[in-house]
């Protein structure tokens, strides 16, 4: 194993490689150093990483290969190398929300999120970028630049865990993490080929977290395949008392060599949840990911709930969060803060107590259909993005055909929505444009039902293998 390619290496899933350390055939030291030759090589020109720790991290990496050798108990992300997010909180390590004002801030603590990879066994790298705020579905900042796609550098990776999709598409990483709040973790693992799961709100611990009762982000797992994803899922998830929302999780690990059969199961499918503008091209590696259904004996049906009046709520509830998050640094910082992050905090001075009691009775009603549309059917597909990934200098979409785009996030719509319903929803490889850019296939499942969707998108990644396989850039 040691004399194996280092791309090779590095770019295994990363529970064949949990299982190779185990082993003995590969030491956590060696799959570290693996992965920092991918970030020496790559990172200066695509930017995932935003901050590295290559001492930090081979020392933890030797401290692994020590306690296996006097025979320890492993944790199951034992030698693993991974990057958090530049939005969870890392003790002794700069966390900066991808913000100027926060350039410099150091933590005394660490998120939930980060505490549990460790305890672990996982190995610290560094973080990964997002833009400030993680405010848009783009990967760019004032404090770090913007990040590319492997695929092809000059359009974007997406966000806003842009920098952790690159890292793990590159073999930078064997895991990593992010948040989704209106697509975060969908968007980019569709613009980058990977997986991302954004689970059901509560299922990952969000602490710590000043509006514990008032959340529409919820934090997950990347990988580059479905049963890295559920590796990582069953490490991060399960209740905290300081979180008020958070749930009960025994995780349940996939059969990495023979995916469940899932013959007779019913589909719904929506090409355009509820209407919205979709480049053609996504719309075609989707419907392409679609038909592939029957290879695993699914039916498949034209169904979806009913989404009318999603995008106004999402847009209310979205500006409550942001300015119960970030209106006191209006006062303090506003010349640091870019436009979009500004408006989406005043947003808020529009609305009233109608709009608000307005925007949740409509996400009450999205939950209710979708949980009554997934009583007929197994699961829900759909796009996870209405568009390709576009020019990394672009900020964010205008405009889909003829439709213009009235804010910074409307073309996320195809995410948004979902997150309202409440369900569990992920973003799978589903095939390549024309031009060669990675489309990904979203996959609702039913409430709280994390490892019946991962089963399932397991099974479907086994007969999308052929389409999604393809080099990176260069």
């Amino acid at each position: 194993m040691a004399g194996q390619p280092v791309c090779s290496l590095a770019s295994r899933p990363a529970w064949e490689l949990a299982a190779e350390i185990r082993a003995g055939h590969l030491s956590a030291r060696e799959l570290t150093q693996a992965c920092l030759i991918q970030v020496d090589r790559l990172n200066p020109s695509l930017n995932a990483l935003v901050t590295v720790d290559a001492e930090g991290a081979l020392a933890k990496a030797d401290a692994a290969d020590q306690r296996q050798a006097r025979g320890e108990a492993l944790g199951p992300l034992h030698g693993l190398p991974v990057a958090h997010k530049d939005s969870f909180l890392t003790n002794g390590m700069r966390t900066t929300w991808g913000s100027q004002v926060f350039a410099e801030h150091v933590p005394t603590q660490d998120s939930v999120i980060v505490s549990r990879q460790a305890d672990a066994g996982s190995i610290l790298l560094g973080k990964t970028n997002l833009p400030e705020f993680g405010a848009g579905s783009q990967t760019f900042n004032e404090v770090f630049g913007a990040t590319r796609n492997p695929y092809a550098p000059a359009m974007t990776c997406g966000g806003s865990s842009g920098g952790a999709a690159v890292a793990l598409a590159t073999g930078m990483v064997a895991l990593a993490d992010g948040t989704d709040m209106g697509g975060s973790l969908r968007n980019p693992a569709s613009f980058c080929n990977i997986v991302g799961l954004r689970p059901s709100i509560g299922r990952v611990p969000n602490v710590p977290n000043n509006n514990s009762f008032g959340q529409l982000t919820a934090a997950g797992p990347m990988g580059r395949c479905v049963a890295d994803v559920a590796l990582m899922l069953g490490v991060i998830a399960g209740e905290d008392p300081r979180d008020p929302l958070s749930l009960p999780f025994t995780a349940q690990p996939l059969d990495f060599a023979v995916p469940r059969d899932f013959k007779g199961a019913r589909i719904a499918y929506s090409p355009d949840l509820g209407g919205l503008p979709v480049d053609p091209q996504v719309r075609a590696v989707t419907e392409a990911g679609v038909r592939r259904l029957a290879e695993l004996g699914c039916t498949v049906e034209l169904a979806e709930p009913d989404f009318t009046g999603g995008t106004r709520a999402f847009q209310v509830l979205r500006a409550l969060t942001y300015a119960s998050g970030y209106r006191h640094l209006l006062k303090s910082h506003r010349h640091l803060l870019k436009d979009t992050v500004v408006w989406n905090i005043e947003l808020a001075n529009q609305f009233a107590a109608e709009d608000v009691m307005a925007a949740e009775a409509v996400r009450a009603r999205l939950f209710r259909e979708t949980q009554a549309l997934l009583e007929q059917y197994d699961f829900l597909v759909a796009p996870v993005s209405q568009v390709l990934p576009f020019p990394v200098e672009q900020p964010y979409v205008t405009q889909i055909g003829d439709q213009a785009m009235d804010t910074y996030i409307d073309w996320m719509n195809s995410c948004s929505l979902i997150t309202l319903s409440g369900h569990p929803a992920l973003s799978l490889p589903c095939g390549f444009s024309e031009q060669g850019l990675p489309v990904g296939l979203q996959i609702v499942g039913r409430y709280r039902d994390e490892q019946g969707l991962l089963a399932f998108a397991q099974a479907v990644e086994a007969v999308n293998r052929p389409y999604v396989d393809r080099p990176l850039a260069g």
